[in-house]
């Protein structure tokens, strides 16, 4: 078998404050004056909190996978151990706070969270914009960034949106924009705006929003292994404690990660409506790379390593979490009941019929309010809003055609690149 094209990304140059404040501290010894040390890092957020109970030890062993590997595989810029270290300290604070609300109030766990709507699909293959679609019905509730980050105290109704985390969260994560200005125009970042699960599950140390940020081979291959139970019941947890004080009628979620978990998945949420986008993988795999090799700049300068992330940016991989996607379908073990299909060129061209589409696949309503707040937001945010996402598909990436054509006549995808 041929070897598979490497994905190439490189990173336009940091801004210039950032590129003098890493060179700067390449004079210090940065272990030293940013510990990623599990003893510093525990008792830290024991401080931050008062508590010390961080409930089941499940989270352990990726914690320390992660730590270990940030230290030993990622190359961490003075920025970038200031940004893993504080992301680690507030998921950590978020365990410390979660278990500690539970003890206190055990019946946040008895709450139902009734069918879920879940968009699972490649990154960069629609499911941002149908995120942001679908959101705009009322009956929906999804987690904001500064929630899903901040979980505790539970958000209460009379103050959600006047909530004091909301302008913290979102002068955090436009951060990421500083540092990398043309991350802007991949995806935008806000404090109260819809969070992928890959940042609900962050409290348990076991996803691939943490494996987004660095360059972790170890802890990425750790990931590929793990039981994903345990995770999705804490994601299932989350939401209880987010709802607890702020009722919402149903959820809408969303991450790329879901699709290579969806029979776990529905043991958590058996009456799960998943919506599944399709776009030429040629295309989404040359976007992923392009956002991938954004993000790990922002906290490395090591060169991007593309088979760190083969599961969205390597030919094989992808083809093959597609095709097993398609097995379970045919097998029955994803029920035709529960999953719709959403193709980016449908959405692109037409997107409330898309929309109309997936509300009669699951036998929905579709209210004219709805239908009205749908087509308001469409028209405040034209695509290109917040800049172009400009990127290459290189002749490589072209020869990988045939990987996917399975896949692409069965859901009539067309050919983009």
């Amino acid at each position: 078998m041929a070897p598979a094209p490497t994905a190439q990304c490189t990173a336009p140059p940091h801004p210039d404050w950032l590129s003098a404040m890493n060179a700067e501290g390449a004079c210090f010894d940065l272990q030293a004056v940013v510990p990623l040390d599990e003893a510093s890092l525990l008792a830290q957020a024991g401080r931050a909190t008062g508590l010390s109970d961080f409930g089941d030890d499940g989270w352990r062993e990726p914690f320390r996978v992660l730590i270990r590997a940030l230290e030993t595989e990622a190359e961490l810029t003075l920025m970038g151990r200031l940004m893993a270290r504080h992301d680690i300290f507030l998921w950590l604070c978020t365990r410390l706070q979660v278990t500690a609300l539970l003890a206190s109030h055990p019946e946040i766990l008895e709450q139902e969270v009734p069918a879920p709507m879940v968009i699972a699909g490649l990154p960069r293959s629609g499911t941002s914009i149908l995120y942001e679609l679908l959101s705009q019905d009322a009956d929906v509730g999804v987690p904001q960034m500064w929630e899903a980050l901040r979980p505790c105290p539970p958000p209460e109704t009379a103050s959600y949106h006047n909530d004091p985390r909301i302008a913290w969260a979102d002068r955090l994560f436009t951060q990421w924009n500083r540092v990398a200005p043309e991350f802007a125009g991949m995806h935008e970042m806000r404090g109260d705006i819809p969070a992928e699960c890959g940042l609900l599950m962050a409290g348990s140390f076991i996803s691939d929003h943490i494996a987004s940020l660095h360059q972790t081979p170890s802890y990425g291959a750790w990931l590929a292994q793990a039981d994903f139970a345990p995770v999705y019941r804490y994601h299932k947890t989350i939401l209880q404690i987010l709802q607890w004080k702020n009722p919402r009628k149903r959820w809408l979620l969303k991450a790329p990660e879901h699709q290579v978990h969806l029979e776990v998945l529905l043991q958590v949420y058996p009456d799960a409506r998943i919506v599944q986008t399709h776009r030429d993988p040629i295309k989404c795999m040359a976007s992923a790379t392009s956002l991938m090799g954004t993000l790990y700049h922002m906290r490395s300068d090591q060169p991007f390593n593309a088979a760190l992330f083969e599961n969205i940016i390597m030919g094989e991989a992808t083809a093959a979490r597609l095709e097993k996607v398609m097995d379970q379908r045919a097998a029955g073990v994803i029920p035709s009941h529960s999953i719709a299909d959403s193709r980016y060129q449908d959405l692109m061209d037409n997107p409330l019929a898309c929309i109309e589409a997936l509300y009669q696949h699951f036998d929905m309503p579709l209210a004219e309010a709805t239908r009205a707040a749908m087509a308001s937001y469409l028209a405040g945010k034209p695509r290109g809003k917040f800049g172009k996402h400009a990127y290459s598909v290189e002749d490589s990436r072209a020869a990988e055609r045939k990987l996917f054509a399975r896949y692409q006549r069965h859901y009539n995808v067309p050919d983009e690149a």
